[in-house]
């Protein structure tokens, strides 16, 4: 009875002793899999970052340091000539706050626009709701040379030319029709008995906007504001027909312009487009909590 025991005992302990040296292998590949994941993520990251480092090492060249060792090498000193140079030939600080203006009042009317009108299609669930979201889709599609034309001369024949407000009703409805098509996807997913609920307790349409969509779509809302932000900030094409007074650029055409209308060396470009890209950096990097937030709880739900 005792050698029967014990063999069964020796049978149910050998797959116990025998896991460690299976699962030991497996950790290791799997350690192996991390390190070259992050050796291909690490890479990636460089690669991406590339443009930005030799912007940067080229912006604190002089123009004689450039010409002698080029783009690669490092600066000899470093120098803020290039800034200096950039900064006396254009109005930067007007061209921030028309930036800040134009890009501010976008995001967040266009973010307002999208969220009344998908309300609207997403759960008032009107008549031709499929058609209205294909011509939103359509929207934001077309190139913007084909709509130079009617919004050049709508803005003259409206008194709105050479003002920020020509361009920030433009990229408001271009912006809430992305959004408008975006946010009605997310509202048909409500559950209508919560809806219900609510229009039983005695709220309106609006307070149901206020009091129950508007909650649940938070999170979505701040990514709209933080996209729409960045997108409006790198426009060029239609504030550049939009805004050829000086005083009403932003600083991606006071950019262009300056290369196209004096003599510049590549260092006080690349100051320039340094300086271009800060403010949108140091936005990004303020609100990448709320967009991280906002993309995390969109997908969860």
């Amino acid at each position: 009875m005792s050698a029967v025991v014990s063999e069964t005992t020796d049978r149910s302990a050998a797959p116990h002793s025998a896991a460690p040296h299976r699962v030991g292998p497996q950790r290791k590949r799997r350690g192996a899999t991390r390190w070259i994941v992050l050796a291909i993520a690490v890479a990636f990251a460089l690669l991406m970052l590339a443009p930005l480092l030799l912007l940067v090492l080229n912006a604190f060249k002089t123009g004689a340091d450039y010409s002698a060792h080029g783009p690669l090498a490092l600066p000899q000193h470093v120098s803020i000539e290039a800034f200096q140079q950039y900064l006396a030939l254009v109005d930067y600080p007007r061209a921030l706050v028309n930036s800040i203006v134009i890009s501010g009042l976008v995001a967040l009317l266009g973010t307002a626009l999208a969220l009344v009108t998908s309300y609207a299609i997403g759960i008032g669930r009107i008549r031709g709701r499929s058609w209205l979201l294909a011509v939103f889709l359509l929207a934001t599609m077309l190139p913007q040379e084909s709509l130079i034309y009617p919004l050049f001369y709508g803005a003259q024949a409206t008194g709105l030319f050479n003002t920020i407000w020509s361009v920030v009703i433009v990229f408001t409805v271009l912006q809430a029709a992305f959004g408008t098509y975006l946010l009605s996807s997310v509202m048909s997913t409500i559950p209508q008995s919560l809806l219900e609920a609510a229009a039983l307790d005695g709220a309106g349409r609006f307070r149901i906007l206020w009091s129950v969509v508007f909650p649940v779509l938070r999170p979505t809302l701040s990514v709209l504001v933080v996209f729409f932000f960045v997108w409006t900030w790198n426009e060029f094409y239609i504030p550049l027909v939009l805004l050829s007074d000086q005083s009403a650029q932003t600083i991606p055409i006071a950019l262009a312009t300056l290369q196209g209308q004096n003599s510049i060396n590549l260092t006080a470009l690349n100051a320039g487009s340094l300086l271009s890209l800060l403010p949108t950096l140091v936005f990004f990097l303020v609100f990448q909590r709320t967009l991280s937030r906002g993309v995390t709880v969109g997908s969860v739900k």
